[in-house]
């Protein structure tokens, strides 16, 4: 009987051990803006708190600047749940790693490249765009994905004009104001108020798509995945998921919609 007692008192402790497994929320918030991991750690820790209250399971936030990390994270099944920017990289887990979207951001959801020029018109004979310098945020940004889709769309190839790029948003502009560029291509809102208040124009703009997104891993119990999924879209009904969105700076999280997701992840090409 001592040794039946034994091993009843094991069996339970294993499985208190793995009810008690933390999820690992992975995070990243893109490459063209200026922000440490520290920083975008700390924004998240409210919320993951909240998901781990929903869970009743311990919450471990890990911030992945690098997207090639991210990628191989997603692929080797590392993370259970991730809020993602860029919207490519998520399009790219859900089509070919079995993750499933769980919540948009709210406000971000219409997210567009726009095309800074000098030209008095907007672009009517992307023809006439064929050889002339471009430029973008880094190639493996969002906002390049979408300028080389913009292309595609118009029948244009990457290496029908002239693409070059740059670090961060922000200083797209130089490239267009000093003639380094015909167009600099961005969605910096900020950005683009900047250059129209200084009689700078805009030539072309982008179909809308949502770029700030939580995926859950094929891996995660479907249970969990449903609470971890009510519990985001139901953030701004609590004034401890209130606070959490405070402090990370997003006034919430909304259903995605499938029918969009498939339409994009085709115009993107992936």
């Amino acid at each position: 009987m001592k040794l039946f007692a034994r091993i009843v008192a094991a069996v339970l402790a294993c499985g208190a051990l793995i009810s008690a497994q933390a999820l690992v929320i992975g995070v990243t918030e893109g490459v063209t803006y200026r922000a440490t991991d520290n920083e975008i750690e700390a924004r998240f820790d409210a919320i993951a708190k909240v998901l781990g209250t929903a869970t009743r399971q311990p919450v471990k936030v890990q911030v992945i600047s690098s997207y090639n990390g991210l990628r191989d994270a997603l692929k080797k099944g590392q993370l259970d749940l991730a809020f993602i920017h860029p919207s490519h990289i998520a399009f790219e887990a859900i089509k070919g790693n079995g993750f499933k979207a769980v919540a948009w951001t709210s406000g971000y959801t219409e997210y567009k490249v726009s095309l800074l020029c000098k030209e008095p018109q907007p672009i009517q004979d992307w023809a006439m765009v064929s050889g002339k310098a471009f430029v973008t945020p880094d190639p493996d940004s969002i906002t390049a994905v979408m300028t080389r889709a913009m292309l595609a769309e118009h029948r244009l190839k990457p290496s029908d004009v002239k693409l070059q790029t740059t670090r961060y948003q922000d200083a797209v502009p130089f490239y267009v104001e000093n003639g380094f560029a015909a167009y600099g291509a961005t969605a910096s809102g900020s950005v683009i108020k900047a250059w129209k208040d200084k009689g700078g124009k805009t030539c072309a703009e982008s179909r809308p798509m949502p770029i700030k997104q939580w995926i859950a891993s094929p891996r995660l119990d479907p249970s969990v995945a449903n609470v971890l999924r009510d519990a985001l879209l139901g953030l701004d009904q609590t004034e401890p998921g209130r606070r959490a969105l405070a402090a990370s700076g997003y006034k919430g999280f909304v259903a995605p919609s499938d029918e969009q997701e498939k339409k994009l992840i085709l115009w993107l090409g992936l």
